[in-house]
């Protein structure tokens, strides 16, 4: 959208008591799209009062004890290798969760939407979008710190070295872990598997409502500001170490991930002002998919105070 015509929309909001929609949402009630009714809008602003007030408030979104002391850069090279290790598993493990939603979804968008995030997650680069209505040429990099965050995974380059597992690899290598020991279940502490099946069990399950639902969660808990946590604490991590791991894999996600998080707010306005939520099952299940989070978390939380 132009500068012009989101100021416009904003107007339009702003003088129909609309503000706090995303912009397409406030352009298909101005174009009178079927569903998009002002009456539907404002119920749908006191649903999102609901989320801010009962999902978005979730401690691990708001105080994650873990990253709160990980940006500290206090850490010894056995607590990095630990955190590197679960990481990795969860990584890798987040790929199952992906197909499964890739599989589950109930149209050919959601689909699309989410083998985007699979196959980029598995080396396809982003390709940037149209440029006065040209293509740009594909990008051949595979360094994370020059990789897209934005644009579409269709005409974008495969490479093995652009897959985000093999990025963490980078960082092990530094640490002297080696392939075998990153990513695979059995490398997974009792609390990092239980996120990842509770990854499987909703964001990736049959039920696609509860899938939109913890995808929103999840969305919403990594643009919260942890990744950027992360990144500072391994920047006085090498400071102080003289250590020289490569960060892309944290920076490259603390980039992309406000961005996921806007496109999942449209994703669940379009739901709304589309089909029937039931706004209960939504809370309930956006906090089930948190307490998940929270366990992972309060696992590495543990296991660096028994490796000071």
């Amino acid at each position: 959208m132009s500068l012009a015509v989101d100021l416009h929309l904003q107007n339009y909001a702003k003088s129909h008591c609309l503000e706090g929609l995303t912009l397409p949402s406030i352009q298909s009630i101005m174009q009178g799209t079927d569903g998009y009714t002002t009456e539907q809008a404002k119920k749908f602003l006191k649903f999102q009062e609901r989320i801010n007030n009962e999902l978005l408030q979730h401690r691990i979104i708001r105080n994650n004890a873990y990253t709160t002391w990980f940006k500290q850069g206090q850490q010894n090279k056995e607590q990095i290798k630990a955190f590197i290790v679960q990481f990795s598993v969860f990584s890798n493990q987040f790929l199952i969760a992906q197909l499964s939603k890739t599989l589950n979804a109930e149209s050919i968008e959601s689909m699309r939407a989410s083998k985007e995030i699979l196959a980029n997650e598995l080396g396809v680069v982003f390709r940037p979008k149209k440029i006065n209505n040209e293509i740009p040429a594909a990008n051949d990099s595979v360094d994370p710190e020059l990789v897209s965050t934005e644009g579409s995974i269709e005409g974008g380059l495969f490479h093995f070295r652009a897959a985000h597992f093999e990025w963490l690899l980078r960082i092990s290598d530094k640490l002297g872990l080696t392939f075998n020991d990153m990513g695979k279940r059995c490398n997974g502490t009792p609390s990092t598997l239980f996120f990842c099946d509770e990854l499987i069990r909703l964001y990736g399950g049959e039920n696609y409502a509860i899938a939109q639902t913890s995808s929103y969660a999840v969305e919403n808990w990594a643009a919260a500001g942890f990744w950027g946590e992360l990144v500072s604490g391994f920047e006085k991590y090498n400071a102080v170490s003289g250590t020289k791991l490569p960060l892309a894999f944290f920076t490259w996600h603390d980039r992309i991930e406000s961005q996921h998080a806007l496109h999942t707010q449209e994703e669940l306005e379009e739901i709304y002002f589309t089909h029937d939520i039931d706004e209960d099952n939504f809370i309930k299940y956006g906090n089930e998919i948190l307490d998940g989070v929270a366990v992972f978390w309060d696992g590495l939380e543990q296991q660096r105070k028994q490796l000071q």
